[in-house]
C-alpha cells in the first residue's frame, strides 16, 4: 500500500507543494513512467471514477409538497376543512381551487428550473493525456488516478488535482477555480508549505486549463478529494436559504392566524354571555374566521412574481425561484467577483507608451474594436508610423490566436499574448495576412529566467525581421536605439530612464507591462545563435494590458450607491490589482479598506463584524474567505447578494440570501446554484433586477393592504350586527361573492401595476420589518369606516321598509362599491388617489368589470334567487354611492408606515 493510500485511510492529506518531486512519486507509489495498465485498474477500484458525484436533486413530488410548505397554505387549507364542516362547500371549493392552482404555477416554475441545471459532471476534462508504462496513452478523464502522469499541452483541460515534475513555460488559467484574471506560471521545484491555494504554483487542478508551454504532473487527488471535489461538496451541503419575502409572508400568516382565531373567540364568548345559542355562535365564529383568511393572497404573490420574473428575463436576468425575485429588492449589500463580472475576464491593451508619450487605448476585451488617443483626443494613425511596428511586433511575436465563435470574439493561447491581436486590429493591422506575408522560420522561446521570447520572419528585401517582446527591465538591456515618429534614433542613458520611469507608472496602475523591440537582420545570420539574434535590438515601446472593468459597471454601482446598496468586491486576484479596478468603478471611497484573504484568516468572527463595513475591497480570497465574511455581513443584519462566475464563488452563492450567477462566462456549478442567473453577465443587470424587486414587493405590499382591508370590514360589519342582536347583514354565500368580485381582479391588477416615481432613490427596506404592523393604521380606519357605511345602509333599509332582503342587497352592493372606491388609494404607499391617478389601466379595467358583474348579480333574475337579492332602484344607488364615496378619503400617506427602511 502507498503512502498516500494510508494517509487517505487515516483522512489525512500530504502538504503536496512543499515536498519535491521524487517525494511525491514515491508517496504516491509511482515513477516517472507512470502507472501499469494492472496497478491502473485496482486503483480505479479503490478510489472510484474520477468525477464529481451529485446528489440527487429534490424529486418533482418533494417539489410538489414543498409548494404546500407555506404556513398561510396551511391556514387556508384548514380554512377549506372547517367550510366544508359547517357546510360551506362552495367557499371549501373556491379556498382549495386557489391553493392547488397557486401549488401547481409554483411547481412547474422550479421543476423547469431545477431541470435545466443538470452540468456538474462537465466540469472535468472528457479524455486525459498519461503515462502508462512509459507510453503517451490517451484515457477517459474518469479513468485517472491517484499516481497517474498526466501529459500537459497548451489548450489542454486538466483532469485532476497533480502536482508538477516538469514544467517548460508551463502557464495555467485558473480564474474559475482562484480567481486569478491572468494565466499562472508553473514549476515543479518544491514551495514553502501552507500555502493558499492560488499561490501553489507547482500545483495543477481539475478543471483548469493550459494556456501556454508544456509539462508533466502527478495526480494526487481525483473525483470528489480534488479542490473541485471540495467546492462541489460544500455546494450540496443541505443548507436552505429563505427568501426575505418568504419570511415576511410566514410572519404574515402567523398573525393573521393569531389575529382571526382572537377575534372569533372573543365574538363566541360575547354571544355566550349575550345568551345567544352557542351552537349558533361557534358556527358564525368560524363562518367569519374563514371570510376574514384572504385566501386570494398566495395566487395573487405567485402571480406578482411570475411576472416579475418574465420582465426580468426580457432585462436578462434569469430567475430560478420565484420567490428570489423579490428577494434582490431588499439587499443591502452585493458582494461581487471581480473577474468576469465587474471586469470582462479579457486581458485588454489599456495603454501604449511609445516615442515618449502614453496613448490610451479604448475598447474592452477581445472585441477589436476602439481607437487610439492622446490627451483625449483620437491619433492620426498616419501620423504614427510607429504604431504600426509596435503591432507587427506585437503579432509575429506571438503565439495566440483571435476567433470569432457564436457573435463573440476569443483568444485560443494565452491571454497577455492574445490581447496584442485586437490592439494590432484597431491599429488597422490584419494579423491574419501579416502571419501569411511574414511566416515564422525560427524561435527562441519565453521562459521564466530569460523573461522574453524571440521570432524570425523574411522581410520583403530578402532579409530578416526579429520580433522580441518581453519584461522592459531586461529587454532595454538588449537595445541600442529606439523607434520614433521621425525614425530610427540612439537609445541615450535619458530615454532609457524615462521608459523605466513609465515602465512603473504603468504597474502602479496594475498594468500588466510588456516591452516590444524589433531588429533588421541579413538573411545569412546564424539562427541559432541566441545570443546575436536578441543583441542590437530597437526599442519600439511598451504596452500596459488589463483585465478591464466593463464600461456599464461604474453607473450601475452609483446607482446602487444612490439606491443605499452597497457593493463590495471579492476576489482572488492581486491586491493591486483589485484596488486599481475598484478606483476605476468607483467602490474605493476615503476611509474605505483593501484587505487579503490572509488579513481575513487573521480576524476572529467579533473583529471580522466589526470590520465588514469599512472594507470595500479584498483581495487574494480563497472560497471559505468569502463564505466568512458573506456570514459577518448577515450577522450584522445585511440582506447580501453575492454574484459570481468561478467555481470558487459557489460556496459563497449557495449561503447568501441571493445568489447571481453568469451564464456566458459562469461555470455550470455556479449557474446551478444561483438564484437568479444573468444572461448578459453583466453587473449592470443587477441593478436593473433589483429595481424589478422592490417593484414587486411594493406591490405585493399593495395588493395584501387592499386583500386585508377588505376581508376585516366584513368581519367587523357582522360582528357589530351579533352584538347589537340585529339580523345578519351578509350571508355565506354573499359574503363569498364579495370576495370574489373584489378580491380577484382588483387585487390581480394592483399586483401587476407599473413602478412608483423615485423607486431606485430610496434606500433598501429593513429585512425586519413587520409587513402587517407597517399597514395597521390603513387597515383599521379602511376596515371601520368601511363596517360603519356598510351598518348604516343596513340599518337605513331596516328602519325605513323592514326589507331584509332589500337591506342586505343594500349592504352587498355598498360593500362592493366602498371597496371598489378603496382599491385605487391602494396604488402607492405614499400617495392618494388624487396624486396618483388612473395610470394602472389594469387597475381600471378590472374596477369596470367587477362593477358589471355585480349589475348582472343584482339584475339577473336567476342570481337573484341564488343569492336571495332584490333589485334596487335609482334612489338606491344614490344612498350606496354617497356612502362609498368616503373610501377616496382614507390616504395612504398619513395612515401607511414607511420609515422601516434599512439605515
Amino acid at each position: 500500500m502507498s503512502q498516500v493510500e494510508q494517509l487517505t485511510d487515516r483522512g489525512e492529506q500530504p502538504d503536496w507543494h512543499g515536498m519535491a518531486p521524487a517525494a511525491v512519486l514515491a508517496a504516491v507509489g509511482s515513477s516517472e513512467a507512470g502507472l501499469d495498465d494492472d496497478e491502473a485498474s485496482r486503483r480505479l477500484e479503490r478510489y472510484g471514477e474520477n468525477v464529481l458525484t451529485r446528489k440527487g436533486g429534490p424529486s418533482a413530488f418533494r417539489i410538489l409538497v414543498r409548494q404546500f410548505a407555506n404556513v398561510l397554505v396551511c391556514v387556508l387549507m384548514v380554512a377549506a376543512a372547517v367550510s366544508v364542516g359547517v357546510g360551506e362547500y362552495l367557499d371549501a371549493g373556491a379556498i382549495m381551487a386557489i391553493v392547488i392552482l397557486n401549488a401547481v404555477f409554483g411547481f412547474l416554475q422550479e421543476y423547469r428550473a431545477e431541470q435545466a441545471v443538470e452540468a456538474l459532471r462537465k466540469l472535468a476534462s472528457p479524455t486525459a493525456i498519461v503515462l502508462r508504462s512509459g507510453q503517451q496513452r490517451q484515457v477517459e478523464a474518469s479513468k485517472v488516478v491517484p499516481g497517474d502522469v498526466l501529459v500537459l499541452e497548451t489548450g489542454a483541460k486538466v483532469s485532476a488535482d497533480a502536482r508538477l515534475l516538469e514544467s517548460v513555460n508551463l502557464k495555467a488559467d485558473e480564474s474559475l477555480l482562484t480567481g486569478e484574471s491572468v494565466p499562472v506560471s508553473k514549476r515543479s521545484e518544491a514551495l514553502a508549505a501552507r500555502l493558499a491555494m492560488a499561490d501553489r504554483a507547482n500545483m495543477a487542478y481539475m478543471g483548469t486549463n493550459v494556456s501556454y508551454g508544456r509539462g508533466r504532473a502527478v495526480v494526487v487527488n481525483t473525483g470528489m478529494a480534488t479542490e473541485m471535489g471540495e467546492i462541489a461538496e460544500q455546494v450540496q451541503a443541505p443548507e436552505v436559504t429563505r427568501t426575505t419575502l418568504e419570511v415576511k409572508i410566514a410572519r404574515l400568516a402567523k398573525w393573521l392566524t393569531i389575529g382571526i382565531v382572537a377575534l372569533g373567540a372573543v365574538l363566541f364568548v360575547v354571544g355566550v354571555i349575550a345568551q345567544r345559542d352557542p351552537i349558533e355562535m361557534f358556527m358564525m365564529a368560524v363562518s367569519l374566521a374563514v371570510s376574514a383568511i384572504p385566501e386570494g393572497l398566495p395566487a395573487v404573490v405567485t402571480l406578482s412574481l411570475a411576472l416579475a420574473v418574465r420582465r426580468m428575463a426580457k432585462r436578462n436576468a434569469i430567475v430560478k425561484r420565484l420567490a428570489a425575485s423579490e428577494t434582490l429588492g431588499s439587499t443591502t449589500v452585493i458582494c461581487s467577483d471581480k473577474t468576469g463580472t465587474m471586469t470582462a475576464n479579457e486581458m485588454t491593451v489599456a495603454r501604449i507608451y511609445a516615442d515618449g508619450r502614453f496613448l490610451e487605448v479604448s475598447g474592452v476585451g477581445y472585441q477589436p474594436e476602439g481607437e487610439i488617443g492622446l490627451d483625449g483626443e483620437a491619433v492620426a494613425l498616419e501620423d504614427w508610423p510607429v504604431l504600426e511596428r509596435l503591432a507587427q511586433v506585437g503579432v509575429l511575436c506571438n503565439d495566440a490566436e483571435l476567433a470569432r465563435t457564436d457573435e463573440m470574439w476569443d483568444i485560443i493561447g494565452n491571454p497577455t499574448e492574445g490581447a496584442l491581436l485586437p490592439l494590432a486590429r484597431k491599429i488597422g493591422l490584419d494579423e491574419r495576412e501579416l502571419r501569411e506575408q511574414m511566416p515564422r522560420v525560427h524561435e527562441v522561446p519565453f521562459d521564466s529566467e530569460r523573461k522574453r521570447m524571440s521570432t524570425v520572419h523574411p522581410t520583403s528585401d530578402d532579409g530578416l525581421l526579429v520580433a522580441i517582446k518581453g519584461a522592459p527591465e531586461v529587454l532595454l538591456q538588449y537595445c541600442t536605439r529606439v523607434l520614433t515618429n521621425a525614425g530610427v534614433r540612439e537609445l541615450e542613458p535619458e530615454r532609457v530612464e524615462q521608459t523605466l520611469s513609465a515602465a512603473t507608472e504603468m504597474a502602479a496602475d496594475a498594468l500588466r507591462v510588456l516591452g516590444l523591440a524589433y531588429k533588421l537582420a541579413a538573411s545569412d545570420t546564424d539562427l541559432e545563435d541566441a545570443e546575436h539574434i536578441e543583441s542590437g535590438l530597437i526599442l519600439v515601446g511598451l504596452v500596459g494590458m488589463i483585465d478591464p472593468a466593463r464600461p456599464e459597471v461604474r453607473p450601475a454601482i452609483e446607482l446602487c450607491q444612490q439606491g443605499g446598496v452597497r457593493v463590495i468586491m471579492l476576489t482572488g486576484d492581486h491586491k493591486i490589482t483589485a484596488a486599481a479596478v475598484g478606483r476605476q468603478i468607483g467602490m474605493l471611497e476615503e476611509g474605505d479598506r483593501v484587505v487579503t484573504g490572509e488579513d481575513v484568516a487573521r480576524m476572529d468572527e467579533q473583529e471580522l463584524a466589526r470590520e465588514v463595513e469599512r472594507i470595500a475591497v479584498y483581495a487574494r480570497l480563497a472560497p471559505p474567505h468569502k463564505v466568512r465574511i458573506l456570514r459577518a455581513l448577515q450577522a450584522r443584519g445585511e440582506v447580501v447578494g453575492m454574484t459570481g462566475d468561478g467555481v470558487n464563488d459557489a460556496p459563497a452563492l449557495k449561503r447568501s440570501d441571493i445568489g447571481v450567477g453568469m451564464a456566458l462566462k459562469g461555470t455550470d456549478v455556479t449557474r446551478e446554484v444561483s438564484d437568479i442567473v444573468l444572461a448578459d453577465d453583466n453587473f449592470s443587470t443587477i441593478v436593473a433586477a433589483v429595481e424589478e424587486g422592490r417593484i414587486v414587493y411594493d406591490n405585493i405590499r399593495k395588493f395584501t393592504r387592499f386583500l386585508l382591508s377588505a376581508n376585516f370590514d366584513e368581519f367587523i360589519t357582522i360582528s357589530v350586527a351579533i352584538l347589537l342582536g340585529w339580523p345578519l347583514p351578509l350571508l355565506p354565500l354573499q359574503i363569498l361573492w364579495i370576495n370574489i368580485v373584489t378580491d380577484g381582479l382588483p387585487a390581480l391588477a394592483l399586483g401587476v401595476g407599473p413602478a412608483e416615481d423615485g423607486v431606485m432613490d430610496r434606500p433598501p427596506r429593513d429585512p425586519r420589518e413587520n409587513m402587517l404592523a407597517d399597514m395597521l393604521p390603513f387597515l383599521v380606519v379602511a376596515a371601520l369606516v368601511a363596517a360603519a357605511c356598510a351598518l348604516a345602509a343596513f340599518r337605513w333599509e331596516l328602519a325605513a321598509t323592514g326589507d331584509l332582503v332589500m337591506a342586505r342587497t343594500l349592504v352587498l352592493t355598498q360593500v362592493v362599491c366602498f371597496e371598489l372606491f378603496l382599491v385605487f388609494n391602494c396604488q402607492s404607499d405614499r400617495a392618494s388617489v388624487w396624486e396618483v391617478g388612473f395610470r394602472n389601466r389594469a387597475l381600471v379595467g378590472a374596477v369596470l368589470i367587477s362593477a358589471l358583474m355585480h349589475l348582472c348579480l343584482v339584475y339577473l333574475p336567476f342570481t337573484q334567487g341564488v343569492f336571495k337579492l332584490a333589485p334596487m332602484e335609482l334612489a338606491d344607488w344614490g344612498r350606496i354611492l354617497a356612502l362609498s364615496l368616503p373610501a377616496l378619503a382614507i390616504s395612504p400617506r398619513w395612515l401607511v408606515a414607511r420609515g422601516s427602511h434599512h439605515a
